[in-house]
């Protein structure tokens, strides 16, 4: 449980620094784009300018990132409108060869001209123009984004690399401050299972007295009163014992470093054989018992354990099913898994209710009734379908209350 808690812990606190991390990447980026996208626009005002002045020398145009001079490509077209809707452009100038009278200039212009817009990209190229009206033509210069997006990715990649480090360091940080924080509950959870098991000790020895001295007596010839007294003093004191039982069971769940020797069981065997036990006793309560079994279920597991969980989810259901409802149990056996279900019908539990039926001494009264026991009984369950490295669950509708416990098959 406390490995669980720690990992929740730091689940939190890494979803929320992700959350941080992955606004500040989106605000730096949205910020870069934009600063590359203001560089490129300048470098096309520039073109334009200095080439009217260069003396039909090709200008180096490019922009100052820290401290070198980076060139970008570019070029410049000039166009002369004609009759028809016709034009004819010339290049003017850049960095570019050969594309006086080619397709792709021709591709370009035309992608170009049919933008309202002054300033724009031409996409299928990957170029940014600026277009300036000058009367008796229009000067266009065109400038290359290949570098524009190079340096993007550049400056993105080192921020990128930084909140990595951050993500990572954060995570350490994290999980020390889950280990600090979840310290004091480690303590208490400790102190709770260590008296969980001396008071289940404790109490053995006098509740075998108890019942041996009150056994003693229901032997001996009484009137009806003390008769009738030792008898409730029987009872109680064997409620009592199921009870440190119950605790004893969990208490050595807790305290078990290793795992238990497992050996090959015949799932099919025990499901059965807890069936005919339970079907008498189901059929008294007026809540008759249909069960299918599926041949050949083997799995990894101890046995009594195993019939332990049968046992108890089977009374589990004769306890709190409706009067007069069939109980059922079916055992099947999938690719991997084999899948035993024990269901009843009854009221539906909430499911804030259904998520904690496998808490210790939790017992869902409003939908469960006021039927004996000390809610400790699908705690062992759980704790014996985890030994098993199985899961047990709970479901609950209109038809009633299920719980399946699943168990990898032996390979």
């Amino acid at each position: 449980m406390i490995q669980k808690l720690r990992l929740k812990f730091v689940a939190v606190c890494m979803a929320m620094v992700t959350a941080v991390l992955a606004a500040v990447c989106f605000a730096i980026f949205a910020a870069l784009q934009g600063n590359v996208a203001d560089l490129s626009r300048e470098v096309l005002h520039r073109v334009i300018q200095e080439e009217a002045r260069s003396g039909g020398r090709k200008p180096e145009i490019g922009v100052e990132i820290g401290g070198d001079k980076l060139l970008l490509p570019y070029f410049t077209v000039s166009v002369w409108p004609g009759g028809g809707g016709a034009y004819a452009a010339y290049v003017t100038g850049g960095t570019y060869a050969g594309l006086e009278d080619t397709a792709e200039l021709t591709a370009i212009l035309e992608d170009c001209l049919n933008q309202a817009a002054p300033e724009g990209v031409v996409q299928s190229y990957s170029l940014r123009y600026l277009r300036r009206d000058n009367g008796l033509y229009q000067q266009l210069a065109f400038v290359d984004m290949s570098m524009e997006r190079a340096m993007l990715r550049e400056m993105m990649g080192s921020y990128l690399r930084i909140a990595l480090a951050a993500f990572l360091l954060l995570l350490a940080v994290s999980a020390i401050l889950a280990r600090w924080a979840t310290a004091p509950v480690e303590r208490a959870w400790g102190q709770q299972k260590q008296f969980l098991s001396d008071a289940s000790h404790e109490l053995k020895t006098p509740l075998t007295v108890i019942l041996s001295n009150a056994e003693l007596l229901s032997a001996l010839p009484l009137e009806e009163r003390p008769a009738r007294w030792t008898d409730n003093i029987l009872s109680e004191s064997r409620q009592m014992k199921n009870l440190v039982e119950e605790m004893l069971t969990l208490a050595r769940a807790d305290h078990m470093s290793q795992p238990a020797v497992l050996a090959e069981v015949s799932l099919s065997d025990v499901a059965e054989d807890c069936a005919l036990a339970f079907e008498p006793v189901a059929f008294e309560a007026g809540k008759p018992l249909e069960y299918q079994v599926a041949e050949g279920v083997t799995v990894l597991g101890d046995g009594d354990r195993l019939r332990r969980l049968v046992s108890i989810l089977l009374d589990n259901a004769v306890k709190y099913g409706a009067e007069g409802g069939a109980i059922s149990l079916a055992l099947e056996k999938t690719e991997r898994q084999a899948r035993l279900a024990v269901s009843n019908p009854g009221e539906p539990i909430p499911a804030e209710q259904l998520s904690r039926l496998f808490e210790r001494f939790y017992r869902a009264d409003a939908s469960r009734g006021e039927q004996g026991g000390f809610g400790l009984g699908l705690s062992i369950a759980a704790v014996i379908a985890q030994e098993h490295r199985g899961a047990l669950k709970a479901e609950s509708g209109r038809q009633g209350t299920r719980f399946v416990f699943t168990v990898p098959l032996r390979k």
